[in-house]
């Protein structure tokens, strides 16, 4: 589904010389997987994202993406597969604030010409809890429904690969802990591919496979048991005690 090719990504310093972010990162994640990547702030890890997700271009290396070589493809071309086959949660939630929780859910589906935005927008927004809210606007919502929100708007385009952010950063324990079941609820009920970027290391090891990252490398990776991953009735009553 997803897989690096000898990625690094340098930048100019302050100083003018050369700051290497990525230092030849190359890895594979299967359709349906969910996986961590985990490190100190500074050892690339949203940068690595980025280049995943095609929001950004690596100084050299490649990415593909369900078949689309992004190396290949000019930053509109890159956004036609975003559209297509990715879906994303951020720490901040990015909600537009002058729509409300449906308009926001249906923004993708509108920009996608889908046929029925607000029937499927709607939905999903069901799915996640948030039906009675769906009128409601950022401003009224809480933080964990906000982040419900954006977790609605990142599924109803049924992506092949979601992308996350440290979807938890801005949520208390409890909150944070309703998000991420739904999170993987997802993953396993709509086989979308989860890569996730968290400093939590318990968070982490609730998937397939942890990548370890030190000074912009991959220096490690482990594969935890995922047993501790709550079943969907689990999930469904953490979401119901949600703010």
């Amino acid at each position: 589904m997803l897989s690096a090719h000898g990625l690094v990504k340098q930048v100019t310093s302050p100083g003018g010389g050369e700051l290497t972010i990525l230092d030849d990162v190359s890895f594979a994640v299967r359709r349906g997987e969910s996986v961590a990547v985990v490190g100190v702030s500074g050892a690339g890890k949203s940068t690595l994202l980025g280049l995943l997700a095609g929001l950004d271009v690596p100084t050299k290396g490649r990415v593909v993406l369900k078949e689309h070589d992004l190396s290949t493809l000019d930053e509109d071309g890159r956004a036609a597969v975003r559209a297509d086959h990715v879906g994303f949660v951020f720490q901040s939630f990015h909600l537009i604030p002058s729509l409300t929780a449906l308009e926001n859910v249906m923004l993708p589906l509108e920009l996608s010409g889908h046929p029925k935005p607000a029937e499927a927008a709607t939905a999903v927004l069901e799915e996640v809890g948030l039906g009675p809210r769906k009128g409601h606007y950022p401003r009224q919502l809480s933080g964990g429904e906000k982040q419900r929100v954006a977790i609605a708007r990142a599924f109803v385009i049924e992506p092949d690969v979601l992308f996350a952010d440290e979807p938890t950063g801005n949520l208390d324990q409890r909150t944070g802990e309703a998000i991420i079941e739904l999170l993987f609820r997802l993953n396993r009920e709509r086989g979308a591919t989860l890569v996730l970027v968290t400093h939590d290391l318990e968070l982490a090891r609730r998937c397939h496979r942890i990548l370890h990252m030190e000074a912009g490398r991959v220096e490690r990776e482990e594969r935890p048991a995922t047993d501790s991953i709550s079943d969907d009735a689990g999930a469904s009553a953490g979401l119901a005690a949600a703010p």
